[in-house]
């Protein structure tokens, strides 16, 4: 099995979820070894998707540096790690990709339009060697070695539309696209006018979030799933970790879990050489059952 990347060049248009304004994002394909790449054209800067790069984990990812930044990028991450991508460009005319509808549907359309090339390299992917974690008080992210990869996530709030909720998710692109692609962001009522004062959320709408009061669901067509809530933390898991350029081959298991905490998984990885192998699929062909 080689490397991807995809077909042709496509476009599209949406709005930022914190600056409230249209971006227009293209993806274009690149050669092998070159991973995925930002490219701010307003700016004429480029950010290389790794956790070097991690500038903030507050309320998203976000990648940048004294230049500029690019916001929100694990929804687009997450469908660029589902359907196998290794190399691939992204250019942005703004500091935060679009939102679309919320969840990572719409960016499994635009790379389902554009088509994949296989690239004349061999893919290669992480494959974790022993468990390593990462805790805040009673929160945890773990990673550790398993023989069929899985996303173990639970999550608990105090509300009563959410409550605790757990997902166990077996990896594959298939199960992504049927599972976890269309599971939107959400947020609370009560939190609106705080993040709006920060001049942030200015995009948001019952559109592209799922916004949750004390006892009820503002959006009038209500939930795609029973468990949506855990279902998009699981999305932007997926997303978070494809910042180690890699494909990782092991079980994920969070509790409570964060962009701030799945930030600090990824740094503990590379930290620790003894941690992780990176293998060729093409070399260990029992591998390739997670691209299906």
């Amino acid at each position: 099995m080689n490397q991807l990347s995809i077909a042709k060049s496509v476009k599209g248009v949406g709005i930022g979820l914190h600056k409230g304004e249209p971006i227009e994002l293209i993806l274009e394909p690149l050669e092998a070894n070159s991973g995925i790449v930002f490219f701010r054209s307003d700016l004429n800067v480029s950010y290389k998707a790794e956790p070097a790069n991690v500038i903030n984990t507050k309320l998203a990812t976000v990648i940048g540096d004294s230049r500029g930044y690019i916001s929100t990028i694990e929804h687009l991450m997450s469908a660029i790690n589902a359907y196998g991508i290794d190399n691939i460009r992204i250019v942005l005319n703004s500091n935060e990709a679009p939102v679309m509808d919320g969840s990572s549907i719409s960016f499994c359309m635009m790379l389902d339009e554009a088509g994949l090339k296989e690239l004349d390299a061999p893919k290669k992917i992480m494959v974790i060697k022993k468990p390593i974690e990462v805790r805040d008080g009673d929160k945890f992210v773990r990673i550790t070695p398993t023989n069929e990869p899985r996303i173990n996530y639970t999550i608990k709030f105090d509300n009563a539309m959410i409550g605790e909720q757990t997902y166990n998710f077996e990896f594959s692109k298939k199960n992504y696209i049927e599972e976890i692609a269309r599971a939107r962001t959400f947020g609370f009522l009560k939190d609106v006018e705080t993040l709006r004062a920060m001049n942030l959320a200015l995009g948001g709408s019952l559109e592209n979030t799922v916004v949750v009061d004390e006892n009820r669901i503002l959006n009038p067509e209500g939930l795609r799933f029973k468990d949506e809530f855990v279902r998009h933390k699981i999305l932007d898991a997926i997303g978070d970790l494809t910042l180690l350029g890699y494909r990782v081959y092991g079980d994920y298991i969070s509790y409570a879990g964060s962009h701030h905490l799945n930030h600090l998984l990824t740094k503990e990885i590379l930290k620790d050489t003894s941690a992780y192998e990176i293998v060729s699929v093409a070399r260990e062909k029992n591998y390739e059952k997670v691209f299906a």
